[in-house]
């Protein structure tokens, strides 16, 4: 049906993309890792080093650190039996579920983009702020601007949490979330109350994709300038004897265009 097809199609000529199924998908997985990390840690916690809080939250904590990729080191295997372990779970984490992760986002990213565009057409002003007509999608300086906005959102909320329940000064606070979201981790701070690492166990997630994704633009935007400064340069070149030779691809004297 032309409706259908309508619905199925963007502005911009794109299939759009359904986020729904990869998303469930992610999550599927996500909690299977998760609960894999628990079952793990709640049967074997003496296999672990690290000050202990409680033991759901703390399995949680652990499994999230090492989806992550942190490594805090507040908690880390000590026994042969649970380093094996350990490696096949940050193998797991690394290979499956944190590329099912970003591809969530970016489906999820993507499907909110084509919102936007279907909505240009009476968005008034705002159109040509938010929306590149010429390529039809959202301007790669207003995406960087707005993942640069939700990292800082993901560290202020960090440092804020972390200076209230954990009671870091400002300074540690907003170093320990810097280098939380970045998935740096020197170790020297970790979340060490209860109600600290509940709140970083979803805080880490939404922080470090938050992170990845900024950074994705940000090379978007480079590879975009650079584009069009050498389109520009292309265009305003004058064209010589020497590019109409190289123009007859075919040796007869004719150029076609």
């Amino acid at each position: 049906m032309p409706e259908e097809e309508e619905k199925k199609t963007s502005m911009s000529g794109r299939t759009e993309p359904i986020p729904g199924p990869m998303i469930k998908q992610a999550m599927t997985v996500l909690l299977l890792y998760l609960a894999l990390g628990l079952l793990v840690y709640a049967l074997a916690r003496d296999e672990f080093s690290g000050p202990e809080t409680n033991r759901a939250v703390d399995a949680l904590y652990f499994s999230v650190v090492t989806l992550c990729t942190i490594g805090y080191g507040d908690i880390a295997p000590i026994t042969g039996p649970a380093k094996l372990f350990a490696c096949l779970f940050v193998l797991v984490g690394f290979g499956v579920v944190d590329v099912l992760l970003a591809a969530s986002l970016t489906r999820a990213l993507d499907a909110q983009e084509e919102l936007v565009l279907r909505g240009r057409a009476r968005a008034g002003f705002a159109r040509d702020v938010v929306v590149d007509a010429e390529k039809g999608r959202m301007r790669i300086r207003l995406k960087v601007g707005l993942a640069l906005g939700v990292v800082v959102a993901c560290v202020g909320t960090g440092a804020l949490v972390l200076r209230l329940v954990e009671g870091l000064d400002w300074v540690d606070s907003v170093y320990l979330a810097v280098m939380s979201a970045t998935t740096v981790g020197y170790g020297d701070r970790a979340f060490g109350t209860v109600w600290g690492r509940v709140f970083a166990s979803v805080w880490l997630l939404v922080s470090t994709l938050a992170v990845a994704r900024a950074f994705l633009y940000l090379a978007e935007a480079r590879i975009d300038r650079r584009r069009r400064r050498m389109a520009k340069w292309v265009l305003q070149r004058e064209v010589t004897v020497e590019d109409l030779m190289d123009a007859n691809l075919n040796n007869n004297g004719c150029m076609r265009y």
